[in-house]
């Protein structure tokens, strides 16, 4: 028994440690300073100052520029402060060095944590963002390291105290969730991405055959589904009806799958599951199953309905595609070093997952670069790289108002960077997220400098 529970503490101490009702942290806060969180590049995003008086107080350099994803830790943990709290409060320094601080009555320097976030990309979402509501998304599709991660309404946590019963008492903003992680939204026409794989497992050598003339809507068994703004695209194949996100094509594609098959490809896709990644997450829920009305089928199909997905996870699929059909698991903590730079532990992608065939994968990039060549997202065209994605338009009340999507990745010819953006409210996703994602391109790829 003795051995089981020596077992157990030794390869549950994380858990244990961050443990609130666990005396051990509150022996290791008083023995050593809290560590600090960096950028990439080695930026300071959060860090313990100590007063004249001996005491400590919690600095953001960045103010809001990363409010929700490095979190805070004062009134309760959030973030990555939370994530990495049992390595930001002990201390790896030489053992003469604690002895000489001990003799001295100093708190250890503690570990510092480096994450995979770059302060540019970070700079340039929260700009390309401005004074919309809503998130954006940049990860790596090959490595799994989040570069960027906005949420707005944003907050300043170095003022989180002075403003908490302020945030306690307005349930209509949100400002603590971060919406890029945790927001569910109907995902509109970017879940013509998730149809489309759909249509082309179950018709892998005829989806090209597919053809359907549009005029505007599609009526099949009393429901009517229409087009954005009643748009009359005319006679479509598969590929134009994905670039000009035709919704009667595709609501009229959703009577002709099979939902059972449809059911297995969104568990593929990690729809009703905990998302793979290590700070909080919400789970996105879609109905796809037999015996679903004329109605649920079309509305399903176009993202609408009873469909909620989270940016992060529109972004998981974007990278799974980019990626030749494999997803490689989020991360946003490289390594953690003590304060005299030795590494102490490295992170990396904890796995990853097959989410489609490489054949299909290359299909959808296509469909997805003909929406930036001849499609809704030709505001991406003639920059010095070639991007790929899919728009969206999420209708989210009687009213008709919309939410704008955009996900893509770039370049096409070996893809580096994917980015998800979503605009409460805005309208059109060519119109509004597509500049935005492009901005976002840009930092990465240098280009404007």
């Amino acid at each position: 028994m003795m051995t089981y529970i020596c077992v157990y503490v030794y390869q549950n101490q994380e858990v244990m440690i961050n443990n609130s009702y666990n005396a051990g942290q509150q022996i290791l806060v008083a023995q050593n300073r809290r560590g600090s969180i960096m950028a990439r590049g080695g930026e300071v995003l959060a860090e313990t100052d100590t007063r004249p008086d001996g005491s400590e107080v919690r600095n953001y350099p960045y103010d809001s520029l990363f409010s929700h994803v490095v979190g805070y830790s004062t009134k309760g943990k959030t973030g990555i402060e939370e994530k990495m709290n049992y390595y930001l409060i002990q201390s790896n320094v030489p053992i003469n060095e604690k002895m000489d601080n001990g003799m001295k009555e100093r708190k250890n320097p503690g570990d510092n944590v480096f994450t995979t976030l770059d302060v540019k990309m970070q700079e340039a979402a929260n700009k390309a963002l401005g004074v919309y509501e809503g998130a954006i998304v940049a990860t790596n599709p090959k490595t799994g390291e989040v570069l960027a991660m906005v949420s707005k309404p944003d907050f300043n946590p170095n003022e989180i105290s002075l403003i908490w019963e302020e945030l306690l008492k307005d349930d209509e903003s949100g400002v603590l969730l971060n919406r890029a992680a945790q927001g569910l939204y109907p995902p509109g026409s970017t879940f013509k991405i998730v149809t489309a794989l759909e249509y082309i497992h179950e018709n892998p050598s005829t989806y090209t055959n597919y053809g359907f003339t549009c005029n505007g809507s599609i009526k099949i068994d009393g429901s009517r589904i229409q087009c954005y703004h009643g748009t009359k695209h005319g006679k479509v194949t598969f590929e134009r009806a994905f670039a000009k996100s035709c919704n009667a094509s595709f609501a009229n594609l959703g009577t002709k799958v099979d939902w059972n098959s449809f059911d297995q490809t969104l568990d593929g896709l990690l729809f009703g599951k905990k998302l793979p990644f290590d700070l909080e997450s919400a789970v996105s829920t879609v109905k796809a199953e037999p015996g679903m009305t004329t109605e649920e089928q079309m509305q399903t199909a176009i993202g609408q309905g009873e469909t909620l997905v989270s940016p992060l996870h529109m972004n998981l699929i974007t990278c799974a595609i980019a990626n030749d059909g494999v997803l490689q698991y989020p991360y946003v903590v490289d390594h953690v070093e003590n304060s005299n730079g030795a590494v102490i532990k490295r992170f990396s992608s904890s796995g990853s997952t097959k989410m489609m065939s490489q054949q299909e994968a290359y299909i959808l990039q296509g469909l997805m670069r003909e929406v930036v060549e001849s499609g809704t997202a030709t505001k991406l065209l003639d920059q010095p790289y070639t991007a790929a994605g899919k728009t969206g338009s999420a209708e989210y009340n009687s009213a008709r108002d919309s939410h704008a999507w955009f996900t893509g990745f770039a370049p096409v010819e070996d893809p580096e960077i994917c980015v998800t953006v979503i605009i409460e409210g805005a309208g059109s996703g060519g119109d509004y997220a597509v500049p935005m994602a492009r901005r976002v391109f840009d930092a990465y790829f240098n280009v404007g400098e």
